[in-house]
């Protein structure tokens, strides 16, 4: 199993920056990939950013392109989420979430932070 705690979140203005952070412990070491999803009210859970646990190509969706990045620092088991220029599109709840080396699906999840970007 797998634990994951998000940190960070909070109120911002718009064009404002804010750092995610989620801590993975437990069994990290069968992970495939580490996530970031968000889910704004009234909407489905969308995908943000990935990074690869072994190669760390990253993914990011086009909606945040440019403006988001995503980060690990593996020695801590610690995955960021740097969210620079802000929009208030941007307010959601954001979920860390690891995907397992043998579904290759996101299948653990943590709480969320919340995110509101205010215009």
């Amino acid at each position: 199993q797998v634990q994951l705690v998000e940190s960070g979140g909070g109120l911002v203005q718009a064009g404002g920056s804010l750092r995610l952070s989620c801590a993975a412990s437990g069994r990290t070491s069968s992970s495939y990939a580490m996530g970031w999803f968000r889910q704004a009210p009234g909407k489905e859970r969308e995908f943000v950013a990935s990074i690869g646990w072994s190669d760390y190509s990253t993914y990011v969706a086009d909606s945040v392109k440019g403006r988001f990045t995503i980060s690990r620092d593996n020695a801590k088991n610690m995955v960021y989420l740097q969210m620079n220029s802000l929009k208030p599109e941007d307010t959601a709840v954001y979920y860390c979430a690891v995907a397992s080396s043998n579904t290759k699906a996101y299948d653990h999840w943590g709480q969320g932070t919340r995110v509101t970007v205010s215009s």
